[in-house]
């Protein structure tokens, strides 16, 4: 009996030794009838511990990981070399409600045979979805073209001329209006300013990676006294919404720089303005921006003068080529300061 118990014990203080010992296999043999089982296995122990572990803390945190992209759970990008529209309906005779430009990503909402229901920005509508990346190739199209978005979280956001408080102010950005960041640098980062450089401070900038947003298109209401042409050339000038900024460019569909679309838009209503900002201020007569009528032009600059030109569309908004980023496209007329606002059109 003695000696039955001395080889019991035995060989559990070598099962002991072999289990503490990880990957190795597990042999039990019967030593007594009745006593012990076969047994036969092939584990880490200290493994199968760790991952248990790991379970329990995600069990405890409730932490899910983040699938979005962009912020979008079922992204889509629009597949096109200009700009695609988005309709009421899931027809291409309904109205027009907004645009997505190349690259522009959206929210997939639901699918309508050959179209989709989409979200982007402030535009919900229906795009075919033959033109749209969707799926793996949307996610892989994202991760090449998403930038960083530095959105203004302060009332009024000065836009300096270089990394210091001491400096000159290039622009005032109202609350909740994106930047594209260029760099980042420590308190600050380097903003597209309309084709130009500056610096905010990342103190009063929230940042974040982005894709393009649809642009609205909301149909213009005018006030009295707005002649046929000025809604005609508003129109015009709209339609080329998404199309790309080039610098030094006229054309309306391949690309223009601020002044090249705003001098193409004219010429088509046999109006010929020079090919730079400055020049183009100089023409016409200066009115109040609170008197600024549909096809009437907008000015921004800093303190080294004017720099950038817009067409006001009325509704207190602007249509003009912005930057390399962004191309063409519709903004708040006021989300930078005006300096000067021109009327060309007589009538």
């Amino acid at each position: 009996m003695k000696m039955k118990l001395a080889k019991a014990a035995g060989f559990l203080f070598a099962c002991s030794v072999i289990l503490n010992s990880p990957k190795v296999p597990v042999y039990a043999q019967e030593v007594s009838s009745g006593v012990f089982s076969v047994i036969h296995s092939y584990m880490d122990m200290s493994q199968a511990i760790q991952v248990s572990g790991v379970d329990a803390a995600m069990t405890q945190t409730g932490q899910t990981e983040d699938t979005t992209i962009c912020g979008y759970s079922n992204l889509g990008i629009a597949n096109v070399e200009s700009n695609l529209n988005v309709r009421e309906e899931a027809d291409e005779a309904a109205e027009l409600v907004g645009k997505l430009q190349k690259d522009a990503g959206c929210e997939i909402l639901e699918e309508n045979g050959d179209w989709y229901k989409i979200q982007s920005g402030k535009v919900t509508g229906y795009v075919k979805g033959e033109y749209l990346f969707t799926g793996s190739a949307a996610r892989e199209k994202a991760s090449e073209i998403m930038t960083t978005v530095a959105t203004v979280t302060t009332e009024t956001l000065n836009v300096r001329e270089e990394m210091n408080t001491e400096c000159s102010i290039l622009a005032l950005m109202p609350q909740g209006e994106e930047l594209h960041v260029l760099e980042e640098y420590d308190g600050w980062v380097k903003i597209d300013l309309d084709g130009n450089e500056g610096y905010v401070s990342k103190d009063y900038v929230e940042l974040s990676t982005q894709l393009p947003k649809a642009q609205t298109m909301t149909e213009l209401k005018y006030g009295q006294g707005v002649s046929d042409v000025r809604v005609s050339l508003v129109s015009y000038a709209t339609q080329f919404v998404g199309n790309p900024y080039v610098w030094g460019g006229t054309s309306l569909t391949r690309g223009a720089d601020c002044s090249g679309f705003v001098l193409s838009v004219f010429a088509n209503y046999g109006v010929y303005l020079p090919h730079s900002s400055r020049a183009q201020a100089g023409c016409g007569t200066s009115v109040n921006a609170s008197e600024a009528q549909p096809g009437d032009l907008f000015f921004y600059g800093s303190g080294r003068g004017i720099n950038h030109v817009a067409i006001y569309i009325g509704n207190g908004q602007i249509v003009h080529a912005s930057s390399p980023t962004t191309g063409i496209k519709i903004s708040n007329a006021f989300y930078r300061s005006p300096v000067k606002v021109v009327r060309v059109l007589s009538n």
